[in-house]
């Protein structure tokens, strides 16, 4: 399964047949009648919410929405974080909506990262009726009625503790494909490094829409900005404009902060662990180049890696093969190599899985017409930490990174921030 699972990925990101093997393009007649078929679907999909047979919710607060176009990699819950932290601070409570399958593990990872603030993370595959609950639960305010716009409300703490509890806005995240909320703004995360492979839906390829999509978008993000040439920036940039002239583009990127060892979760431990350490990357991510970039960056002595396929089910063999190459370097150079994780390190869901279940949801709305959500997820860290733990005695370090807005061509934090604000005081919400 691991094989077919590689061996799909590759295929999604080769932009040309030539250097497939022959195992590889065996595999192409079925990837794409399933790609046509996921096509007809999303097709009728789309269509039953434009002429309205698909209910579209309001909710009485506005809505952000991040999300992309391709599987994995391409930073969305990151942004969520900054976004709902960018709130936070300011005394406004965001609603953070995740549909928190397979463990639940990135809402763990959100619920860490913004403890201490007033952010509420609400989980569900119904997310009109959680965040509902949450709104009759804590209250609301309109935040385009309040202060929140005046550059003096955004230089004050948090005084007010009832206004901090009220819910101000509400983030949804991976929801670009959630149209049965609506939204009133639409952030779309897309990876530099991979952007969009071949060009093909799922499974033929890693797209969930095609690239016209992309008008629907207020705003693109390009993430991982820092690792891609600035040729190559121009170059996405004007792909980008092409398909929607008005659309605003910032650049991200992840800035490692710290690292803690698994089982010692509390334990902050400073980037120079890795200063001149024989280091093995293990991965299971959508995109694990970025990661491994990272951690060449921090002057290790050598860095080796292991990847994995997006959402891989760790195994004990999987272990071995782990300890197998750690040995090895061991014996290469003579001390004792660490191992460092992200904290998306998948173990339970695989990504053929995800695949299937988005191609046989969408094809459900031919026999159910009422019962239309799309399921997917991606798992890190706090999935199952135990099964890393059979690694000792080699240690196992655990990558802490922040989303950061990168100032480029015009893009700041700054200018991010007012672009918030001004699109969410557009009044662009439908007619009850």
């Amino acid at each position: 399964m691991e094989k077919l699972r590689s061996a799909v990925n590759e295929i999604a990101y080769a932009h040309t047949l030539s250097h497939l093997t022959p195992f590889h393009r065996s595999l192409l007649p079925f990837l794409s009648i399933a790609s046509t078929l996921y096509k007809l679907a999303l097709s009728l999909r789309r269509s039953l919410y434009q002429y309205r047979f698909f209910q579209v919710q309001c909710l009485p607060v506005r809505v952000i929405s991040v999300g992309n176009l391709s599987w994995g990699g391409n930073g969305k819950t990151p942004m969520v974080e900054f976004i709902a932290l960018c709130f936070s601070r300011h005394g406004i409570s965001p609603l953070v909506l995740s549909r928190g399958y397979g463990g639940g593990d990135e809402v763990n990872m959100l619920r860490r990262h913004l403890l201490g603030t007033p952010t509420k993370i609400g989980v569900g595959a119904n997310r009109a009726a959680v965040a509902r609950h949450f709104i009759r639960k804590y209250g609301y305010i309109d935040i385009c009625k309040t202060s929140w716009h005046e550059k003096q409300y955004l230089e004050r703490k948090v005084q007010n503790s009832l206004h901090s509890e009220k819910i101000g806005v509400v983030v949804l995240d991976d929801a670009m494909q959630h149209w049965s909320l609506w939204r009133d703004l639409d952030i779309v995360m897309v990876n530099g490094l991979t952007l969009w492979g071949n060009l093909q839906l799922l499974p033929r390829g890693p797209l969930r829409e095609p690239l016209t999509a992309l008008r629907r978008a207020d705003a693109v993000v390009i993430h991982h900005a820092d690792l891609v040439s600035e040729h190559t920036l121009k170059d996405i940039e004007s792909m980008i404009l092409r398909i929607k002239r008005s659309v605003c583009i910032f650049f991200t990127k992840m800035d490692p902060t710290y690292l803690f060892e698994v089982g010692t979760i509390n334990a902050k431990i400073p980037l120079t662990a890795l200063h001149e350490a024989t280091t093995l990357c293990v991965s299971a991510i959508g995109s694990a180049e970025p990661f491994v970039k990272q951690i060449q960056k921090m002057r290790a002595l050598y860095v080796d890696r292991i990847d994995f396929s997006d959402h891989h089910i760790f195994h004990a063999r999987d272990i071995e093969i782990i300890r197998a190459k750690l040995r090895e370097l061991e014996g290469k150079f003579d001390s004792k190599p660490v191992v460092v994780i992200t904290e998306k390190v998948s173990s339970h869901t695989s990504h053929i899985y995800f695949i299937v279940c988005s191609v046989c949801i969408e094809l459900h709305i031919f026999l159910s017409i009422w019962n239309h959500s799309i399921i997917s997820s991606w798992q890190d860290y706090d999935r199952d930490p135990e099964i890393l733990k059979q690694l000792y005695p080699f240690r196992v370090f655990v990558l802490c990174s922040v989303l950061k807005v990168l100032p480029y061509r015009g893009s700041t934090e700054d200018s991010f921030k007012k672009f918030l604000k001004d699109h969410l005081k557009l009044e662009r919400r439908p007619a009850h």
